[in-house]
């Protein structure tokens, strides 16, 4: 043992340097996809945008694919973690409420990683379909069989509660995904995340009221 804190170590096998420079192509990575897609990105801008030559990129990542993929497979856990985080021994409407906020965070403090994962879905989600007929869709329909076992004991307006699991996603997300339209509309002065979490607490409160 060197003292160094577990945390502060990079994974078996890599150096610093090379840890550090692979966490400059992912952030680089996702700058570039979610602004250009993923038609759009290429290795020259990725590696650019890094500040590293492309050779070196290459050393990482042998393709712009390789580096898509890594990106969404870092952004997974953390995509699913408010869904999952749905209590069973909690009161229904507070738990569903927590839910959108938890989501909306997600938009506001990740909008990137969002556009993200909106493009992929957008391209037929060539690198997640596994993952949304899988892991996402097992998700889904457990939590949504806590929803109908609320709305069955009457704790719960009775909604299709995967369809009301979809108008979450939209009604968050949205912030995220279409930011700049939002912004322009609104106009200066408006913090438009502040604005939506009243808004939506206040419309899913009186949708969900048994």
């Amino acid at each position: 043992m060197d003292g160094t804190p577990e945390s502060a170590r990079p994974p078996a096998g890599r150096t610093r340097i090379q840890e550090r420079n692979r966490a400059a192509i992912l952030e680089a990575g996702l700058a570039v996809f979610s602004s250009l897609g993923f038609s759009g990105a290429t290795l020259d801008r990725i590696a650019r945008e890094a500040k590293l030559s492309k050779p070196n990129l290459l050393y990482y990542f042998p393709s712009k694919e390789a580096v898509h993929l890594a990106l969404l497979e870092n952004l997974l856990d953390a995509w699913l973690a408010p869904l999952r985080a749905l209590d069973p021994e909690g009161e229904p409407v507070e738990e569903v409420l927590a839910y959108v906020r938890r989501k909306l965070d997600l938009a506001r403090d990740f909008p990137r990683e969002s556009r993200l994962f909106a493009n992929e879905v957008l391209r037929g989600a060539p690198h997640l379909s596994g993952v949304l007929g899988g892991d996402l869709a097992q998700l889904v329909a457990e939590k949504s069989a806590l929803l109908d076992r609320w709305m069955d004991e009457g704790r719960l307006a009775r909604l299709p509660s995967k369809h009301l699991v979809f108008s979450i996603w939209a009604l968050t997300q949205h912030y995220a995904d279409f930011e700049t339209q939002v912004r322009a509309v609104l106009g200066e002065g408006h913090d438009p995340f502040a604005e939506a979490g009243e808004f939506l607490d206040t419309l899913f409160r009186r949708l969900l009221a048994p």
